[in-house]
């Protein structure tokens, strides 16, 4: 893959190459300010106010010819307007689909404007950044912030486009009338000319879409998915997603990570009983639990590389071994073999096929609609961890049929053997395999559209793995164009992916980590815990981990909608790992006795921080990984999923360790490591962005 600046080249408009911004030219300067002040011949003072000025005649130049083509397609559209006036008194179908046509013509163009502006957004955005990692100063927040909120402001111009966004409705309003005139002129037997939705409106949606995508809920929250795509995509990409895209498979993929979280958490309120049951000690649930997450470490790299060949086939063999997991956990209270307990969950764990629901995902759904999907990959695994004790609590009960025993403990294992095997009828029934005759797209890994609102002084131009890719080729900004070939291939092994980490996805990778040992803590001890000190039962831990999952949305809601509008990423995410902190510091039981509302109000705020802290880390996680990890079986998303694993894994492991030393040092026991990895996942994250910025 060649550097952006090559590609930005090969990609520019011959007629429209004059009007671009010289990103070629502005590299060179940034590297000449360097030399210059190597040898002592420039200050800095000068260096930022001669920068300054010649990316304000970059944009002005830009912006001009912008507003020029603006006016062009405006006028187009006033004269079309003035036909289709013409033709409310003598309607023709010929004259109609000839509008229609000449209306389309406008679209293209306006489309090909769009990814003009795209282009110099991406340049600008690539050429600030260079320049802040060059000179270690924060020049973009200087420089967005004085250029944007300036009543006139040409950036304003650019990236907030509201004369695009008159054309774009423009557009759209005449070609929708258009197509309603059609049809009442038409016979009844004709088949409809257009669809629905017309193309050309699809492709400037998208095309805006990648352009300015406001900070909102949805974005927030599709960041938790860690989807991504690895570079801009052109209109044919759109056609092709369309073409492998299938509602009723997508809703499978969605219904498969529902089904997995609830079964994940479906046994927390009961593993404790149940160890108990078999003869062992109530800690050993960590063993129980994190069974699934074991197994999970090695079944999210099979099924990443399974899914390169297929979709079907993985989720039809992870509903079978679900099956058959949950079933082994069931009868295990029977046979009275705390092995086959394990085992059963073991099962479970070889069938969690979440890296084929995301890859889906990023390969599948059209890009118009794929934060909505990323965003109901979130939705159905908060759903589903809140539903898991929940139900758990609902089936307290207790009767046999023949020798099969049905109880609060053996529940949760035969109502989700149905579920799988009702899953796996409609699955059989309903999915449709994606072509395979096109390109591949890349491989899941993160969101990686930076989005930020001007006036809040954020970065306000995308980010993609284009940008990272010259990054990686040319990180001294010595002006060479290509990559070495080596460079371009995706990561062979987890131990080849890892290489690429820089400090600061490490750091990034290091967060995520704390925060899912931080939470299975919290819920894989809850049963004992509070057995222990409160008594209570089986229905109110199953409620106080509902209410937990419950909680997952409307935070993001807030935090999405609100919070980030007003705070930059790096402030959130260091005010969550210190709430993080703040909670788990609170969960201690010290000198004074141990009372429901501080464990209760404690749990809730670690838990709450540590959602807030998961979509702020893999937001900005996304945007500092190496575009070789954006493809291939071993990306980011993987690489993330197996850091939250291996955490999961080990949080569980300490719980029945620390069981030995008695129930009544739990708590304490397994508190301790918590903290000590999130005061280190604090003073990493200071350390590394006071030294990037």
């Amino acid at each position: 893959m060649v550097a952006f600046g090559k590609k930005l080249k090969e990609r520019q408009i011959q007629e429209w190459q004059g009007f671009y911004l010289n990103y070629k030219l502005m590299k060179k300067r940034v590297k000449q300010y360097a030399q210059q002040m190597e040898v002592g011949t420039q200050d800095r003072r000068h260096v930022l106010k001669d920068f300054s000025r010649m990316l304000d005649n970059q944009i002005e130049k830009t912006v001009l010819f912008i507003l020029e083509q603006q006016g062009q397609l405006a006028s187009r559209l006033t004269n079309l307007r003035e036909q289709h006036d013409a033709l409310e008194e003598t309607p023709e179908i010929s004259q109609i689909t000839e509008l229609r046509e000449a209306y389309r013509a406008v679209g293209l163009d306006l489309l090909k404007l769009l990814y003009f502006v795209e282009m110099n957004a991406i340049g600008l955005r690539k050429i600030l950044k260079k320049f802040d990692k060059r000179f270690r100063y924060r020049f973009t927040d200087y420089y967005v912030k004085t250029r944007a909120n300036h009543p006139y402001s040409q950036l304003q111009q650019v990236f907030k486009h509201v004369g695009l966004g008159a054309v774009v409705g423009a557009i759209s309003r005449n070609l929708h009338e258009l197509q309603d005139r059609q049809g009442s002129y038409l016979s009844i037997y004709d088949p409809p000319a257009l669809p629905l939705q017309d193309p050309v409106v699809d492709s400037i949606k998208a095309a805006v879409d990648r352009l300015s995508h406001s900070t909102n809920f949805l974005n927030f929250l599709a960041q938790h998915a860690l989807i991504m795509q690895e570079e801009l995509p052109a209109p044919t990409d759109e056609r092709i997603d369309d073409e492998r895209y299938h509602f009723m498979s997508l809703l499978l993929n969605l219904a498969n990570t529902f089904l997995y979280m609830v079964n994940t958490y479906i046994i927390v309120p009961t593993a404790d009983d149940y160890s108990m049951s078999l003869g062992a000690a109530a800690t050993v649930c960590g063993i129980v639990i994190g069974a699934m997450a074991v197994a999970q470490v090695f079944s999210s790299v099979y099924f990443s590389a399974w899914s390169n060949r297929s979709y079907f086939r993985p989720l039809v063999f992870s509903s079978i071994v679900l099956f058959v997991g949950n079933t082994m956990y069931a009868l295990a209270y029977d046979m009275n073999s705390l092995t086959v307990l394990i085992l059963g969950r073991l099962f479970c764990g070889l069938g969690s096929a979440r890296a084929v629901n995301r890859r889906y995902i990023s390969d599948c759904v059209p890009l118009k609609i794929r934060m909505q999907a990323s965003a109901g990959f979130v939705s159905a695994s908060a759903l589903g961890m809140a539903c898991g004790p929940a139900l758990a609590g609902i089936l307290q009960t207790n009767f046999k049929i023949y020798k099969l025993t049905f109880n609060a403990n053996t529940l949760p294992g035969w109502v989700m053997a149905v579920a799988w095997l009702v899953y796996l009828v409609w699955l059989w029934i309903s999915f449709k395999e994606p072509s395979r005759d096109i390109k591949e797209p890349p491989a899941s890994s993160s969101e990686t559209l930076e989005n930020g609102a001007l006036e809040e002084g954020k970065q306000p131009l995308l980010i993609t793995s284009e940008e990272k890719q010259e990054d990686d080729e040319d990180p001294e900004g010595d002006g060479s164009e290509e990559a070495p070939e080596e460079s371009r291939q995706p990561a062979t092994s987890i131990v080849s992916a890892y290489r690429l980490l820089t400090p600061s996805v490490k750091v990034q990778l290091l967060i995520y980590f704390m925060l899912k040992y931080a939470m299975e803590i919290l819920l894989s001890e809850s049963s004992v815990i509070t057995t222990y000190y409160f008594t209570w039962s089986t229905s109110t831990v199953s409620i106080f981990l509902a209410c937990l999952g419950l909680t997952v949305l409307p935070v993001n809601i807030v935090v999405g909608s609100y919070i980030s509008n007003m705070f930059e990423d790096r402030q959130i995410l260091l005010a969550s790992e210190i709430m993080v902190c703040i909670g788990i510091l609170l969960s201690f039981h010290m000198i004074i006795p141990y009372t429901i509302p501080q464990y209760v109000c404690s749990g809730l705020i670690m838990f709450v921080s540590a959602e807030v802290l998961e979509g702020v880390n893999l937001s900005l996680l996304s945007r500092v990984m190496s575009s070789r990890l954006s493809r291939g079986t071993y990306n980011g998303g993987l690489l993330s999923t197996e850091a939250g694993t291996i955490a999961r894994v080990i949080a569980d492991a300490t719980i029945t360790l620390a069981g030995y030393l008695g129930e009544s040092r739990l708590l304490n026991i397994t508190l301790l490591p918590s903290f000590l990895i999130c005061v280190a996942s604090i003073v990493a994250t200071c350390f590394t962005y006071n030294s990037l910025y």
